[in-house]
């Protein structure tokens, strides 16, 4: 693989929105929003058809995440198709992006009691950086070989990970060494750091604006109107085809029961450390610079694997890792004590996580037509994002049923069994023969 310009401008999108991933998602708003603004363990009262209703602060940011997911799902495939039609695939991203920056930077003002605030900004902000993920994730076809799906998309998502770490190491020493950084003790807070990701976002993505190219519109100037017509008509002929696709269906039904499971255990791994395992902040921030170290490694190995032995092979690997994961989580300190089991888990978990989302990207492009990139990834990203949808919201739930987030964990292991079964009777070879049709 040689590492063209298109390439780099391309893998530093992941390098720059993975900042939002690790401070917002990951590490440090969730907690925010979970212990702060959303009023922690005894939670907010609400009342809903005539009853009086208490839920804990992660359950709150559990059903927010999954309601930010559903916009994004529904209008995915429609705005894939329009952009596919015009050749706006780079413009979209970046209309995408800077509107979650700054969606991002505004959240740095929420605090306690801010819950309508703090719910607002977060939506706008996850709009940008789920959304802007299809288009980013379509122009994997414009930059690169069929042949090098596997490892241009590992190597993109291993330097997301670095880039996720270097900005989460520079929150820790934000939070606990500011007499690195010339200032006093105490000098930042967590919404410096909220503030950090967003500029730390919209700065990486510089690259990906002059080195990553469209290719040539289908046909130029079209009316708006125009364009949502012939994106409408584009997802009703893609609904008639489906049975063309039928490998590519039964892939998109896997991948939205396993990743179910990946995305709750990153939005609520945090959550989980501290309530379950009584982690500091800072402890959670080294907890998931130990985890992005390992997921780049997990994502250059398994991102070569695919290449080898296929897509499909590698992520039925990493899903059996994931279930152990799972299991060990439920019953957690068994080896050697809450926090060195969760530490351990971290690295286990950190492994697969990069490999099995890279992996998953590498094989939607393998069974995506060229000329309609922008389409499939959309309904690639709706299979996804109804991920964040049902795995956050039957998390919550379990977690207000369990009376924790310990009790209901074993949910995300079956996401994974459920998700490895279809899998296994997807045809990886016939899939790739449609799309090269």
């Amino acid at each position: 693989m040689r590492l063209t310009r298109p390439i780099i401008g391309w893998s530093f999108y992941d390098f720059a929105n993975s900042s939002f991933a690790t401070t917002i998602l990951a590490v440090i708003f969730n907690r925010y929003f979970a212990e702060v603004i959303a009023g922690g363990p005894e939670g907010l009262s609400w009342r809903f058809f005539g009853h009086q209703i208490l839920l804990p602060g992660s359950a709150v940011w559990s059903y927010l995440v999954s309601f930010s997911t559903a916009l994004v799902a529904i209008s995915s495939p429609l705005l894939g198709a329009m952009a596919d039609r015009a050749g706006w695939r780079k413009r979209m991203l970046i209309i995408y992006c800077y509107l979650g920056v700054a969606a991002t930077l505004a959240l740095a003002s929420v605090g306690r009691g801010d819950i309508g605030k703090g719910i607002l900004f977060f939506i706008i902000a996850y709009f940008g950086f789920a959304g802007g993920n299809v288009f980013y994730n379509a122009l994997l076809l414009d930059i690169s070989k069929r042949s090098e799906y596997g490892k241009v998309s590992g190597l993109a998502w291993g330097f997301g990970y670095l880039g996720g770490g270097l900005c989460l190491a520079l929150n820790l020493v934000m939070l606990e060494y500011p007499q690195l950084l010339g200032f006093s003790e105490g000098a930042f807070g967590v919404r410096d750091c909220i503030l950090i990701a967003g500029v730390w976002w919209g700065l990486f993505a510089i690259p990906t604006v002059f080195w990553v190219h469209d290719r040539p519109a289908e046909q130029s100037r079209l009316s708006l109107l125009k364009l949502t017509r012939e994106g409408w008509r584009r997802l009703l002929v893609t609904a008639r085809e489906i049975r063309r696709y039928r490998q590519l269906v039964r892939f998109l039904i896997a991948f939205l029961l396993f990743n179910d499971g990946i995305e709750t255990v990153i939005i609520m791994a945090s959550i989980f450390g501290a309530e379950v395992v009584g982690m500091s902040p800072a402890e959670l921030v080294l907890f998931f610079l130990i985890i992005q170290g390992m997921a780049m490694l997990g994502s250059f190995f398994f991102g070569w694997l695919a290449d080898i032995i296929g897509n499909k092979r590698t992520l039925l690997i990493t899903l059996v890792i994931w279930v152990a994961v799972v299991l060990w989580a439920f019953k957690l300190g068994w080896l050697a004590g809450l926090k060195t089991d969760y530490y351990l888990i971290g690295l286990l978990a950190g492994l697969v996580l990069g490999g099995s989302q890279s992996t998953a990207r590498a094989m939607q492009a393998a069974f995506t037509p060229h000329q309609r990139s922008a389409e499939f990834f959309g309904f690639f990203s709706v299979s996804g994002k109804f991920a964040g949808i049902f795995g956050t919201f039957i998390y919550g739930s379990a977690i207000v049923l369990a009376g924790g987030v310990q009790g209901g964990i074993l949910v995300l292991g079956v996401f994974f069994i459920l998700g490895g079964v279809i899998l296994l009777t997807v045809r990886e070879a016939a899939g790739v023969a449609v799309a090269r049709e």
